[in-house]
């Protein structure tokens, strides 16, 4: 799904005009990445969360030449998913029932 797609589907589910859900899509989108890039822990519950970590400097190889380089430390920008957007995209399911144990006399 791109914006567009995202857009139209918004429109429809909030009942309110395509360029409507566009502003509030580009301002919700906005909002969280100043937040984040201020370094704030942006929170949806049940969505999930977006943050900013460090990556600290490591050493890598060049994979042309196989030659170590060093990566520079960097802050990045993390999503981590919700319980309930965990369960939607992969419901949980019912333990299997145990296997009788063997051997029983």
């Amino acid at each position: 799904m791109n914006k567009s797609e995202l857009v139209d589907a918004i429109a429809s589910k909030a009942s309110i005009t395509k360029k409507d859900a566009d502003s509030v899509l580009t301002a919700v989108v906005d909002a969280i990445m100043e937040a984040v890039s201020a370094g704030e822990k942006v929170t949806l519950v049940g969505f999930g969360t977006f943050e900013a970590r460090q990556r600290q400097a490591r050493e890598g190889r060049n994979p042309s030449t196989g030659k170590p380089i060093q990566i520079p430390a960097t802050t990045v920008p993390v999503f981590s998913a919700g319980k309930l957007f965990k369960e939607k995209v992969a419901p949980a399911q019912e333990e299997a029932p145990k296997a009788k144990a063997k051997g029983k006399k």
